[in-house]
């Protein structure tokens, strides 16, 4: 017999099951126990409960009570009042249940983000100097972390991902992982304006500052307007995305294996032995091709490397190590393809079958797609190597003289499309995941340190960085305070004067100063010339701190170094003028100032004297006796020195215009 459900149950029944569709009462990710709000703000506070309900938020510093509706799709926002620095605070929110955030801060809240450098922990991979005893002393309760996890996405999410449940207090115990640069900045915020500071990490190495900017800015763009509106039209399906951008990234291959020499109907003829080696140039190995003496370049190149597999070694499966290469790779072993990667920084081993290995000659060679930043092999020496399976100790290092030879350009055929819809290197997809949810969470002001893997692209990057500053403005419609940090000295030390694009990129930064409420913090003095990532962050944040107290916070304190203003051509020299400063110029060691080359109007460059008279410097060299320009620490490791009596470090700076070496590519 069927079973006959009272009407008046079955209604109670469908309101319940409705009812339990939606959320019940919740906040953003981004507000928890221990967090700090923004002072002297007007602060929201957002979250979901059912639809059509009523919220209240109280807070306990004056007892005020917010109220608003959700929508109907239940989400809810507010507005509150902060007061001036202190707590610890509680605040309630009532709707269909009861949420009470405890031990509330009220001080200063900045966003700390960008690519490597500012993710770079404490301790972990970071291993700061001293970290240690950084460690040991990091027990600040009145500065609360946030740790956003990296998070890729096609649109702009509402909800932020984050780590540890959300706010955590600084401690020995919560501050290892955290960005270094971002602490070492808070830190010295709190020690000297005696406020809680709350800091928001969201970074994520190697990322390009396209990734960090939202589609809607870069479609004003020239040079990313077509690849944004492909990403704006994608499909939200999972499937339908894969086999978007799988099409797209075959004809642009395509299009590659065309213009390549190595490449015939797709088929890598350059990997083969008989393949002629007339214009290949000899490389060594390990070290990026920026390290070779090779110009600024991003596309496909080819390495080969002559070896002797002994008589012993016949019929054995052998190993394959190659070290970390920049960005992807495919590897040859006479002819035959043993593997491919995709991924900088990846180490690559592979392995060759015992039935292609022969005694005698033979040849390998290596297909490299670099898109930005460094290109080749990144790895170290003891990471290449070939030896017999099980007989490592027969291994024969493959470090040392290679043959190169660049193929495609990447200006010829434009960025390579992404197959993996949310790689972090696609546009936008870092500012949706990361950067999207946070807004419109009330902060003070954001640091950024960024701009290695956009050093090959550093003349789009005098637009592209300006761009990203305004379009997070836009997004929390304010103008706040804007810092960042300029590329440090890094790489091989050149003897003598030249281009260089990691100096164009600094220019590039240099020039975002326009922007209002922006300052920099010049680290060319910091440095590594082995290591893309140095270990003084301490020095950074502390650089961005004086920044923010004297530009944001009204300290009458020297925040930056000697600042390039202006230029006059004199009798056989050039005296160059700075912008003024209340600490005058000076020298960091020595006894007489390094960096400065000056041309004629030949546009060769020669080292040059310079003199400090006064507030100005005379520039003059011998070789060039009608100079018309100067440059100050233009290379991508500079020996240079000047300074101000504060000890802050001069920007790189030049006088001339003339076209560098990035300023085609794309």
């Amino acid at each position: 017999m069927k079973k006959i459900v009272p009407v008046t149950f079955s209604l109670a029944l469908c309101l319940t099951l409705s009812a339990s569709l939606f959320s019940q009462l919740s906040l953003s990710s981004l507000f928890t126990d221990n967090m700090v709000l923004q002072q002297h703000a007007q602060a929201p506070i957002w979250g979901k409960d059912l639809p059509g309900s009523t919220v209240q938020v109280v807070s306990s510093w004056n007892g005020k009570a917010y109220r608003t509706q959700t929508d109907d799709a239940g989400k809810w926002q507010t507005v509150i009042e902060t007061p001036s620095a202190g707590g610890p605070y509680e605040i309630v929110i009532r709707g269909s249940e009861q949420v009470t955030l405890r031990n509330v801060l009220i001080g200063e809240v900045w966003i700390c983000s960008g690519q490597s450098n500012m993710e770079m922990p404490l301790a972990g991979w970071g291993k700061i100097n001293r970290y240690e005893e950084e460690i040991a002393a990091a027990d600040y309760p009145d500065i609360r972390l946030l740790q956003v996890d990296r998070t890729t996405s096609t649109h702009p999410l509402e909800e932020v991902q984050v780590s540890a449940g959300g706010w955590q207090k600084c401690s020995p115990g919560t501050i290892p992982s955290f960005s270094a640069t971002a602490y070492f900045f808070g830190r010295n915020l709190h020690q000297q304006l005696d406020v809680p500071v709350g800091l928001i990490h969201t970074s994520w190495g190697g990322t390009t500052a396209e990734a960090w900017t939202s589609l809607e800015s870069l479609r004003q763009m020239p040079d990313f307007r077509e690849r944004a509106e492909e990403f704006a039209r994608l499909p939200r399906d999972k499937a339908q995305q894969k086999a978007s951008l799988e099409k797209k990234f075959t004809e642009w291959s395509n299009k590659a294996n065309e213009l390549d020499f190595g490449m015939e109907n797709g088929e890598a003829v350059a990997a083969a032995p008989s393949f002629p080696e007339e214009g290949w140039i000899s490389v060594i190995l390990p070290g990026p091709w920026e390290h070779n003496g090779l110009p600024e370049f991003d596309g496909f190149a080819w390495y080969r490397k002559r070896i002797v597999i002994p008589e012993n070694w016949k019929g054995s499966e052998l190993l394959l190590s190659l070290g970390t290469i920049d960005d992807n790779e495919e590897t040859w072993f006479n002819g035959h393809r043993i593997g491919a990667t995709e991924g900088a920084g990846i180490a690559r081993h592979y392995r060759i079958p015992d039935s292609l290995v022969k005694a005698g000659e033979a040849i390998l060679a290596v297909r490299v797609l670099d898109s930005g930043g460094l290109g080749g092999f990144t790895g170290k020496k003891s990471e290449m190597y070939i030896t017999p399976a099980g007989r490592e100790t027969l291994q024969e290092n493959l470090s040392g003289e290679w043959l190169f030879r660049t193929a495609v350009d990447l200006n010829e055929v434009g960025m390579p499309p992404r197959k993996d819809v949310e790689s972090p290197y696609n546009p936008a997809t870092l500012y949706n995941g990361m950067i999207a949810p946070l807004v419109p969470y009330a902060i003070k002001g954001a640091i950024w340190y960024q701009g290695e893997s956009n050093a090959g692209r550093a003349y789009q990057y005098r637009t592209l960085f300006p761009l990203m500053i305004r379009d997070w403005r836009t997004k929390w419609g304010s103008e706040f305070p804007f810092y960042f940090v300029q590329l440090a000295n890094y790489m091989q030390r050149k003897e003598e004067p030249g281009e260089s694009g990691w100096a164009e990129l600094r220019e590039a930064q240099l020039q975002a100063l326009r922007l209002l409420h922006t300052g920099m913090a010049v680290t060319i003095d910091i440095g590594d010339a082995a290591d893309i990532h140095p270990k003084n962050k301490q020095e950074v944040g502390r650089r961005l701190a004086l920044l923010a107290r004297h530009h944001t916070y009204g300290e009458k304190i020297v925040a930056e170094g000697p600042r390039y203003d202006s230029y006059q051509i004199e009798n056989g020299s050039i005296r160059i003028r700075f912008r003024s400063s209340a600490s005058r110029l000076a020298i960091q060691e020595g006894r007489s100032l390094k960096g400065f080359a000056i041309a004629g109007p030949d546009q060769l460059f020669h080292w040059a004297e310079a003199i400090i008279e006064g507030d100005e410097l005379v520039v003059r060299s011998p070789e060039v006796p009608f100079p018309i320009a100067v440059r100050y620490a233009w290379a991508d490791n500079p020996e240079c020195n000047l300074i101000n009596e504060a000890g802050l470090p001069a920007s790189p700076f030049r006088t001339d215009d003339w076209p560098g070496t990035t300023i085609h590519n794309r």
